[in-house]
């Protein structure tokens, strides 16, 4: 972009909301993951959707690319501006707009972040349930159609947006459903927007489900000799219809990194964090025979935390153990893969990741949304060092092979961003050409987030 086209945006909305500073720039040139950071030409702060429609029908004439920012917590790139161009940050759009306590749901402006959501909805006796562990923004959240550790439940972002504001490559403002819990009419917009990246439109607002806080709530944590054992346990939980609200795979190896980190004296093994949602008497029942069912899987030991501050720690510990392993290897980068199988073919799928782990002996670890399918093998890598780069992309290509083999998907809930661009001919064939198709559809002149998710 040249200096005639900085003044036309300044123009078009203040020169407060425009910058070129290098350090903000700098800030919007990566993400979380381990992917290459690219520099954007400038950063639009839009206050509200009629800046975000300016801008799009500006850059639509212009051919200027735009990615939408929230706080750059993904992992696979999306918001990186690899061509350059506009950077558009959301973060002055942060208000939550109408909270409908009656009717259960809350719209917002899209640099909402969670927790800042949560701490409002508290109030009402209410929560959002998508909990993907970083503090993201709702509008990233949809964007990537993200879930986390109470997706087992509650279910996934998709799962959680009744309506959308969505502002279209030339600058046309739609909204794509409404309030009402269903509807027969027209095409579902509003989940083929949840989880197109930024790619077919701009959110602006959000109409989002929410939930009741429950009675009560108790968190476990069961401990096993093998990671089998611990696999297995959660299968027979979900087949035995307890509704646990989370249940989380943790290994020996992310167990030892924790301890250190956070030092916490958790015994060393194969571990599932769980917790459950509902009434005192029903969650001794449930968690009864959660133990009966780990019991039969040569659990080790199997311990309560009821009170708020155990279950805090407790839940601290699964979250930041990303964190834990960058904090344990400084210098180095972290490679995340993001497989989801059916629930059958769970157990066969982590014991090919731990055999990828073993047979490279590369620094990792498994952890996993293992109630419904999801999990994540974290490798820690010398980025600087291409042997160890391709050596861990070849190790993330056999486990999304195996994945996809069996049923299953090459991400769960990371998102495609440019990470998994390559496993998507493999997983979706023919219908990518009716992607392609769609995104030929709203954004004739490849201007939304370019050379996002499909293929070129």
């Amino acid at each position: 972009m040249n200096e005639r086209m900085i003044e036309e945006l300044r123009e078009l909305l203040s020169s407060e909301q425009v910058s070129v500073n290098p350090t903000v720039l700098e800030q919007h040139a990566k993400d979380e993951s381990h992917h290459p950071a690219h520099l954007p030409d400038v950063v639009i702060f839009p206050a509200c959707t009629e800046d975000v429609s300016r801008v799009l029908a500006w850059a639509n004439e212009n051919r200027v690319p735009v990615v939408p920012f929230g706080v750059g917590s993904g992992l696979e790139g999306q918001a990186i501006p690899y061509q350059g161009g506009i950077s558009l940050d959301f973060q002055q759009m942060n208000r939550i707009l109408e909270i409908c306590a009656e009717d259960m749901l809350v719209r917002v402006q899209p640099g909402v972040t969670r927790m800042q959501l949560n701490r409002e909805l508290k109030k009402y006796g209410l929560f959002f349930s998508v909990d993907p562990g970083a503090d993201a923004t709702l509008g990233g959240m949809a964007a990537t159609n993200a879930s986390g550790t109470t997706s087992v439940r509650y279910g996934i972002m998709r799962d959680q947006v009744r309506d959308l504001e969505v502002v279209l490559a030339d600058g046309r403002v739609i909204r794509t459903g409404g309030k009402s819990t269903k509807s027969s009419s027209g095409y579902h917009l509003t989940g083929l927007f949840v989880g197109s990246e930024g790619t077919f439109g701009v959110f602006t607002e959000l109409t989002l489900r929410l939930y009741g806080i429950p009675e009560a709530t108790m968190s476990a944590r069961a401990s096993f000799p093998a990671i089998d054992d611990a696999v297995n346990t959660a299968y027979a939980i979900m087949a035995s219809g307890i509704p646990v609200a989370r249940l989380e795979l943790v290994d020996a190896r992310s167990i030892r990194q924790v301890n250190a980190y956070k030092g916490t004296a958790y015994p060393e093994s194969a571990t599932l964090f769980l917790e459950f949602h509902g009434n005192e008497a029903g969650l001794n029942q449930d968690v009864a025979f959660a133990r009966e069912l780990a019991d039969e899987q040569h659990c080790t030991a199997f311990v309560f935390e009821s009170e708020s501050l155990g279950q805090a720690a407790l839940w601290e510990a699964r979250h930041h153990m990303a964190y834990a392993f960058m904090h344990g290897y400084p210098g180095r980068g972290m490679l995340t893969t993001d497989v989801c199988v059916p629930l059958s073919e769970l157990t066969g799928a982590i014991a090919f990741a731990e055999e990828q782990l073993a047979s490279t002996g590369m620094i990792g670890a498994i952890v996993g949304h293992v109630g419904d399918g999801n999990f994540h093998t974290l490798l820690m890598i010398d980025k600087s060092n291409l042997q160890e780069v391709e050596q861990a992309e070849n190790v993330n290509g056999c486990i999304v092979d195996y994945a996809l083999a069996r049923g299953g998907t090459c991400t769960g809930e990371h998102g495609v961003g440019i990470g998994k661009i390559k496993y998507q001919e493999k997983e979706h064939g023919a219908a990518l050409g009716v992607m392609r198709s769609m995104k030929e559809m709203f954004d004739p002149q490849n201007i939304l987030n370019p050379g996002k998710i499909l293929p070129l």
